[in-house]
């Protein structure tokens, strides 16, 4: 962020040393100058907003990888819970259509409700859990739980990369000069990918 900023704060004073040299020259050549070194600028700035937002959609897609890495672990999981919990109709159908709703998510605010949705379910799940010793000792719902932990270790990884690019993407957006030329070419901020109650910001505690 703060390099950027140098490098435009840069371009500015290469732009008004210019402009002091051109004072010595013809007024028609001056403001032809003045056009270009305009121009310039606003391809320097252009391509740094570029360079930013490109950032933050390699960042989300990087989210998307491991929310759909985690969404990959929950038909196992569904289906080695049923053999234990038969009567735990409600909290299986739950899961698996925040499941469904993360798979059909068209854009971020739909992913972010979708995987809401998920790791509520999975505590919820894990809770129950506790009641069904065998499936407790179940070495593949260990095993379930353990690539579901390390899941969730990335998704929160993920997710702070991705907010803090975007804090840097949108503080650049938003600076002068470089929001008359954001306006210009139509860049507008990019969301936060933050999760929506206090208690899902932990994440589901998996018990051996």
């Amino acid at each position: 962020m703060l390099s950027s900023l140098f490098a435009v704060f840069l371009s500015g004073l290469l732009i008004i040393g210019i402009l002091y040299v051109l004072n010595y020259l013809t007024p028609l050549l001056t403001g032809l100058s003045v056009v270009i070194l305009i121009v310039i600028w606003a391809i320097v700035i252009y391509n740094q907003l570029i360079r930013f937002y490109q950032r933050v959609k390699e960042a989300e897609s990087d989210i998307e990888v491991q929310l759909k890495r985690r969404a990959d672990l929950i038909p196992n999981l569904v289906e080695t819970v049923k053999g234990y919990a038969i009567h735990e109709r409600e909290v299986l159908e739950n899961i698996t259509q925040a499941r469904s709703a993360l798979l059909n998510a068209k854009n971020l605010k739909e992913e972010v409700q979708a995987d809401n949705m998920i790791t509520s379910a999975l505590k919820t799940l894990f809770a129950v859990a506790e009641n069904y010793p065998d499936l407790k000792a179940n070495q593949n719902f260990l095993e379930l739980q353990r690539e579901l932990r390390d899941a969730e270790d990335k998704i929160m990884a993920s997710r702070r990369f991705y907010n803090s690019v975007v804090m840097e993407y949108n503080s650049f957006l938003q600076s002068f000069p470089t929001n008359l030329f954001a306006k210009l070419f139509n860049f507008q901020p990019a969301e936060y990918f933050e999760l929506e109650l206090t208690e899902e910001k932990e994440v589901p505690k998996v018990k051996f």
